[in-house]
């Protein structure tokens, strides 16, 4: 399905701030000149800026219009429900390591379909609170297929378009299911010192798939939340 235009502004300043063309804080182009540049009215570029505001990659400056966000932020594993934003229950983070590929643990495997001893793409984040304080490990696995297609997953560093779109772009494959499973388990040992937990130590656990429109599996992410963090509040109608 051909993007529409405001889509493809959008498209096109992700690429741009991923080529380093723009860095954090600096000024994007205005929206008289974007509107000129592609013959499209001004509400259609203030379309395609909010869309790049919801994905948590620009901000609006009183007076100066937008510029690349200083600060990514990052959201907890699980809750990718259609129609929420790339910012809704995000914070800031710190990436851990360095993206490496060993073999994931069983039940990574399963969710990815891999078969034994076949190794994947691991990226870990540490969201963290307001305080800045650690919130939530979440650890991300890529199966081979995507992670061979789109190899800046493999670099150290957050990817500013955000990891989804970069995926979808590379590979042309988008998220169209997503499967979350909560479970309460005990803290391993290095989970306990990264959430600077003294165990033995309750956390939730949230693992979340994301699933192309074949439904073969897009990454894995397994969210780690201390007990005393973590809530869940869902509102919905009884009518």
């Amino acid at each position: 399905m051909a993007l529409l235009k405001y889509e493809q502004i959008a498209d096109d300043l992700r690429t741009r701030i991923a080529a380093g063309e723009f860095g954090p804080g600096d000024l994007l182009p205005s929206g008289r000149d974007l509107a000129e540049q592609w013959d499209v009215s001004r509400a259609t570029v203030v379309k395609a800026y909010d869309v790049l505001r919801a994905d948590g990659l620009v901000v609006a400056r009183q007076g100066a219009g937008f510029t690349v966000v200083e600060t990514p932020i990052a959201r907890p594993a699980g809750g990718r429900r259609a129609g929420t934003s790339r910012v809704a229950g995000g914070a800031p983070f710190r990436r851990l390591g360095t993206p490496d590929r060993p073999v994931p643990p069983a039940h990574i495997a399963e969710a990815l379909g891999l078969k034994p001893g076949v190794a994947a793409l691991r990226r870990a984040r540490l969201v963290l609170l307001d305080d800045g304080a650690p919130g939530t490990l979440v650890t991300a696995w890529f199966p081979p297929d995507v992670a061979d297609a789109a190899p800046r997953l493999s670099l150290p560093g957050p990817i500013a378009e955000g990891t989804t779109h970069y995926v979808r772009r590379e590979t042309g494959r988008a998220p169209c299911e997503g499967v979350d499973i909560t479970r309460v388990r005990l803290a391993s040992d290095e989970e306990a010192r990264l959430l600077e937990l003294q165990p033995p130590a309750a956390v939730a656990v949230v693992l979340h798939t994301a699933y192309d429109q074949e439904h073969r599996p897009l990454v894995c992410e397994e969210g780690v939340t201390p007990s005393h963090v973590f809530e869940e509040t869902e509102t919905y109608s009884m009518r």
